[in-house]
């Protein structure tokens, strides 16, 4: 019987042995018409090559702390998954007072929000575009390394130098730590709280992912075997055919009729 996960690399590693090749997030921008699908298999391989990345070329391992500047995105899970596969705190940057970007090893930025970040005279930097096939970014001058580049080059299996212990602190949210550990048991909890079932397929609103957090729209699903359909810039009319064609079981931030609606008990 495999053991319980304990962090969150050990929550991916189980969706894998689970359900390899089926669904697990699906990406939605309705303002560029953008669709990405991916299986565990292939968020994993992500995973992998993000985490080879972060470990190579920054020495990214345990009590390493990585701060990230992105939006609720395919991109941003596989991210988030790499550098707690590290064992690294993630450093929410939404929380944290922009002047402590100094104590960070590495910040991993959307394009469109590198320009102030590099104003704090942040040494290690990598951009992303996140283009929807995963493409480099295009107009950037600066001194910002391309993630999209960068991570195509690193291996496909990842082994960490010092394995990801569940004391280890995972996320660090203004002044407060979660180890992760923790971050496993906060994302059963949440799934119990808000009604998420294995098997569940999420309509997710992007903007409300958001404000609950990575371990709400990320861990959650992953601790009980529910799969995700994400949606940023998604327009409120279109959601019901898109529930019906994704074969979606529950939704968070967004109301269809005769779906189940997450953290409502009436």
């Amino acid at each position: 019987m495999a053991a319980a996960p304990a962090t969150p690399a050990d929550l991916l590693a189980q969706a894998v042995r689970r359900s390899p090749a089926t669904p697990l997030v699906t990406y939605y921008d309705d303002a560029t018409g953008e669709r990405v699908e991916l299986s565990a298999t292939t968020l994993a391989n992500w995973v992998a090559k993000t985490a080879n990345l972060l470990q190579e070329e920054f020495d990214i391992a345990p009590g390493s702390r990585v701060a990230i500047a992105l939006p609720v995105h395919w991109q941003t899970a596989a991210v988030l998954l790499g550098a707690w596969s590290c064992g690294a705190t993630v450093v929410d940057t939404a929380a944290e007072d922009e002047g402590r970007l100094d104590d960070v090893d590495v910040v991993l930025a959307a394009q469109d929000r590198l320009a102030p970040i590099q104003e704090q005279g942040v040494d290690e930097l990598l951009g992303l575009s996140l283009h929807p096939l995963g493409m480099g970014m295009t107009g950037y001058v600066g001194p910002a390394r391309d993630f999209a580049v960068e991570v195509r080059t690193h291996g496909d299996v990842f082994a960490p130098w010092a394995p990801p212990r569940p004391i280890d602190p995972g996320l660090a949210l203004g002044g407060l730590e979660i180890s992760l550990g923790g971050l496993v048991e906060a994302a059963t909890e949440l799934a119990a709280r808000l009604g998420i079932a294995e098997g569940d397929r999420l309509l997710v609103d992007a903007r409300v992912a958001a404000e609950a957090g990575p371990a709400a729209w990320l861990l959650a699903p992953l601790a009980v075997g529910a799969s995700l359909v994400l949606v940023g810039s998604g327009h409120p009319d279109g959601q019901a055919h898109r529930a019906a064609t994704e074969r979606v079981t529950a939704t968070l931030g967004f109301r269809v009729e005769g779906v189940r609606e997450l953290g409502r008990t009436a």
